[in-house]
C-alpha cells in the first residue's frame, strides 16, 4: 500500500570554493538563535491514540491545522481536514501495523533535535541575508509510509523523518536499494530541508528535457549548500566515498567529452537527461561514473562562473538563461 517516492532532485558538490571567506557563508552566523522544528509527528501519534474524531476545537486541528491540510492533499487525496472523510481515512492510514511500528521508531530516533535546530538556525540566517524579501519557512517534521518526503506550501515546510533512520534500519531493505540507502539518514536531514526550501523559492523554469537546463539549476542548488553548510565535508554532501571524489577529478575532463560527443548536453530527451541525476551510479557513461553526475558538473559549471563573474547569490538566481551561464563560465575542463 505504500508508494516509493525518491528525494527532490538531487543537490549535492564535490569540492567547496575555495575562495569563499567566513563572511560568505553560514559560518558568520554561529550565533543565530536555533529555528525551531515544530514535532507534527509526535503531536498527531498522540491524537491518533486517543482520538475518535477531529472538530475545529481540537487542539491538534488548532495548533497544526496547515500540516493536517499538506498531509491531507499529499499523502491521503483528502482536500480539506473539514471533510468528514478526513480523520477516519488518516487514522485507517496510519492503523496499518508495519506503518505504526516504522512510526514509532521514526519518534524514538528523533527525539531529539537540537543539533538539527541550530544546523538550520544558522543556514537559514545566512539565507535571510542573502534574500531578504524571501520569508523563512515554519519548519515541521511528518511520517509519511515512505510516500511524500517534503510537504511544501506558503511558508510551511516539513521533512517525512521515517526516511533518515539510518541505511542499516531493517525496513528499508524491502523497498530501498544500496544507492537509495546510503542517503537515508541523519546527516541529510538538514541538507534535505534546505534544498526543499530553495526549490520551492527558485523554481526550476529551464527546458526539463535539456541536460544543461538541469545541470545548471542543480548546480546552483549545490553551490548554495555549500555556503549553507560549510561545516559538511564535500563527501557527505554528494554521498561519495573518497574514491569516487578523485575520480571526478580526474576523469572531469573526459566526461564533458563523452557528454559532447553523445550530444546529450543540448538533445531534448528526457530519458537520457534523467539518468544524469538519479542515485543509482550513471553506468551509462562508463562503469565507474558516480551517482548523480550531472549535478556534479553543473557544480563545476557554476563554481568557473562565480570565479569569472562574481555575484550575489541573488543575482545567480536571476541569471536563468543556462546557455549564458555556460558561456560566460568559460567552462572547458
Amino acid at each position: 500500500m505504500w508508494k516509493k517516492t525518491f528525494y527532490l532532485g538531487a543537490f549535492l558538490l564535490i569540492c567547496l570554493l575555495s575562495c569563499n571567506s567566513q563572511t560568505d557563508s553560514a559560518a558568520a552566523f554561529s550565533t543565530a538563535e536555533p529555528l525551531k522544528i515544530h514535532r507534527f509527528d509526535r503531536a498527531l501519534l498522540q491524537s491518533l491514540d486517543r482520538t475518535d474524531s477531529l472538530s475545529s476545537s481540537d487542539t491538534l486541528y488548532l495548533e497544526y491545522y496547515p500540516m493536517l491540510e499538506l498531509t491531507g492533499k499529499g499523502i491521503l487525496n483528502v482536500q480539506s481536514p473539514g471533510q468528514k472523510e478526513f480523520w477516519p481515512k488518516l487514522k485507517a492510514y496510519y492503523a496499518e501495523p508495519t506503518l505504526r511500528g516504522l512510526y514509532q521508531d521514526a519518534i524514538d530516533t528523533f527525539r531529539q533535535v537540537s543539533d538539527i535546530e541550530q544546523e538550520l538556525g544558522q543556514a537559514f540566517a545566512f539565507l535571510k541575508a542573502q534574500f531578504p524579501s524571501h520569508t523563512i519557512p515554519a519548519l515541521y517534521m511528518h511520517v509519511s509510509g515512505f510516500q511524500q518526503n517534503i510537504l511544501v506550501a506558503d511558508s510551511t515546510l516539513s521533512l517525512s523523518i521515517d526516511k533518515y533512520l539510518g541505511e542499516d534500519y531493517p525496513l528499508y531493505r524491502q523497498f530501498f536499494p544500496d544507492y537509495e540507502r546510503a542517503r537515508m539518514s541523519r546527516a541529510f536531514v538538514s541538507p534535505d530541508y534546505l534544498t526543499g526550501w530553495l526549490m520551492s523559492e527558485f523554481p526550476f523554469r529551464g527546458r526539463e528535457n535539456v541536460l544543461l537546463d538541469r545541470m545548471v539549476y542543480a548546480g546552483k542548488l549545490c553551490y548554495v549548500l555549500t555556503r549553507c553548510l560549510p561545516d559538511r565535508s564535500p563527501a557527505q554532501l554528494l554521498c561519495y566515498d573518497e574514491e569516487a571524489a578523485r575520480w571526478c577529478h580526474d576523469n572531469e575532463k573526459m566526461l564533458w567529452k563523452t557528454i559532447i560527443s553523445r550530444k546529450h548536453l543540448y538533445t531534448p530527451d528526457i530519458t537520457t537527461t534523467q539518468k544524469y541525476f538519479e542515485h543509482r551510479p550513471c553506468t551509462f557513461l562508463s562503469d565507474h561514473t558516480p551517482a548523480n553526475i550531472g549535478t556534479w558538473i553543473g557544480l563545476q559549471i557554476i563554481q568557473k562562473y562565480i570565479q569569472e563573474n562574481p555575484c550575489s547569490l541573488a543575482q545567480l538566481f536571476a541569471m536563468e538563461d543556462a546557455q549564458a551561464i555556460l558561456t560566460a563560465s568559460r567552462y572547458k575542463p
